[in-house]
């Protein structure tokens, strides 16, 4: 049975260059301890290797992050406690993209009528 979209499970794709490595390695240092105190957890660490089809300009590196809800990726992104965490994301890094993706065990939902 298909997960129905906007429920359950998503995935938030991080695509990013690195702009400052001091302050990206500030950001690394303690963003895994909180991903996964928020209910998330890295799934996949890439280093881009070659552009074969899209409109997409190339990023350096992809980051994929499964979070146990879209409240839980909020609840990562808006704590206040946090607050001094993610200017070290922000200002490590350049032409950031941040999608978040429903879970789904099979693209049906997207080929309904």
């Amino acid at each position: 049975m298909a997960e129905i979209p906007g429920s359950g499970k998503v995935y938030a794709l991080n695509l990013f260059d690195v702009a400052d490595r001091e302050e990206y390695l500030a950001y690394s240092r303690r963003s895994v301890k909180e991903v996964t105190a928020h209910g998330g957890r890295v799934v996949a660490l890439g280093k881009f290797r070659e552009s074969v089809a899209g409109d997409i300009a190339p990023r350096r590196v992809l980051i994929l992050v499964e979070w146990d809800s879209p409240e839980a990726f909020a609840s990562y992104r808006d704590d206040p406690a946090l607050a001094t965490l993610h200017p070290h994301r922000e200002n490590g890094t350049s032409a950031y993209v941040w999608h978040l993706f429903d879970r789904l065990d099979d693209l049906r939902p997207l080929l309904k009528d």
